[in-house]
């Protein structure tokens, strides 16, 4: 399988003159992204390269 080309269109966003990233880098490892899942009560990021996780849970309605 071949390698997808990497959309950098979704980790940044342009307003104005300022660049801001979307996604959520590892505080650890610097330039690493942290993968997202979530579920009703919590959301979760993960690292694969440090093996770090975080966890903020959200406030029921």
């Amino acid at each position: 399988m071949k390698h997808k080309p990497v959309q950098l269109w979704k980790y940044y966003k342009i307003e104005g003159n300022k660049v801001i990233r979307r996604l959520r880098y590892c505080k650890k490892c610097g330039n690493t992204f942290m993968a997202t899942r979530k579920t009703d009560k919590e959301i979760s990021y993960y690292c694969g390269k440090c093996k770090t996780t975080i966890f903020e849970f959200q406030k029921a309605l």
